[in-house]
């Protein structure tokens, strides 16, 4: 089978800078077997050009502009032989799992040095209060739990994503939940022996609260973990994910994640824990209205009454 291949055009504002980074070599044809992939056509092109790697490829079909996902075969979106492909340069690319390490060591690192080093950052030392205490050691358990969940746990769809992604993603964990939190949670405002203190360390609302951030960050592993199942070891394969939560909405991971820092919110009555609440929330409902849309396109099966992210809601 004898694919065409050719370059996107772009009239946006980053066209001239693409023009650049594109190979020269376009357009050209490449030979394959008639049971051919994308992963395949993908292959095929990066030889021809020596420079355009795999992951750096967006490739589309047709006039729709039809994205061909990795792992399918080229015949499932109707192309033959005589066809043309078009690619687009995605630009220098970074490993999903090297950008998680990144987001969540940020907000480590801002808590750890925040909290300890008092003199630094306020300019006088002071005795931690027991609300002060309880939160450090529970917002340091999540990113150490997403740290070793990125090590151990997730199994990622895509590869890779642009390079100069991983600043805009980090911005939000590194400084809204980092040092935005951490500056003003661990503040002498609400150090031991403080009115504000007295009010947040009640014995019984620390209970409370800390329960239910401990049960969501439990059912959170334990989304994330039928989530890595759903996934054969070195492959993209999705499927319709079922249970625990799964019932209710598309994305208990995210509904969890919202419930722990609404915990916090609680806790620490801060109005830098209810900032990050509500972008972290805004966030989470945008990524899950749009991965319930694919998996409502992909999945012809897939349960109407399913929402996204909140319960009977949306």
């Amino acid at each position: 089978m004898r694919i065409n291949v050719d370059k996107r055009s772009s009239t946006k504002s980053g066209a001239k800078t693409q023009a650049k980074q594109a190979p020269s070599k376009f357009p050209f044809a490449v030979e394959l077997p008639d049971a051919a992939t994308v992963d395949d056509l993908k292959a095929a092109i990066a030889a021809q050009t020596k420079t355009l790697k795999p992951d750096r490829q967006r490739l589309t079909s047709g006039e729709k502009k039809t994205v061909l996902e990795c792992s399918n075969t080229l015949a499932k979106y109707g192309i033959k032989d005589g066809d043309t492909i078009h690619v687009k340069d995605l630009g220098p690319q970074i490993g999903w799992q090297t950008v998680f390490y990144i987001e969540y060591f940020g907000p480590i690192i801002f808590h750890y040095l925040i909290y300890n080093f008092q003199h630094i950052f306020y300019g006088q030392t002071f005795e931690h209060s027991a609300v002060q205490q309880r939160v450090y050691m529970l917002i340091m358990g999540h990113f150490i739990k997403r740290e070793l969940e990125t090590a151990f746990v997730h199994r990622f769809s895509h590869g890779t994503m642009p390079l100069f992604n991983v600043f805009k993603n980090s911005a939000h964990y590194h400084v809204l939940s980092g040092l935005n939190l951490a500056y003003w949670i661990y503040s002498p405002a609400s150090a031991e022996g403080t009115g504000l203190a007295a009010k947040l360390s009640n014995p019984l609302l620390l209970a409370i609260f800390s329960g239910v951030f401990l049960l969501a960050e439990i059912s959170n592993f334990i989304v994330h973990i039928k989530l890595r199942n759903l996934r054969p070891p070195g492959t993209r394969v999705r499927r319709i994910p079922r249970g625990f939560g799964f019932n209710l909405v598309s994305f208990p991971n995210y509904f969890s994640e919202i419930i722990a820092w609404v915990a916090i919110a609680g806790m620490t009555r801060s109005l830098a824990a209810v900032f990050f609440l509500v972008v972290a929330t805004v966030q989470m409902y945008f990524w899950a209205i749009k991965k319930h849309r694919q998996y409502r396109r992909e999945f012809p099966d897939y349960p109407k009454a399913r929402k996204a992210i909140f319960p009977f809601i949306i």
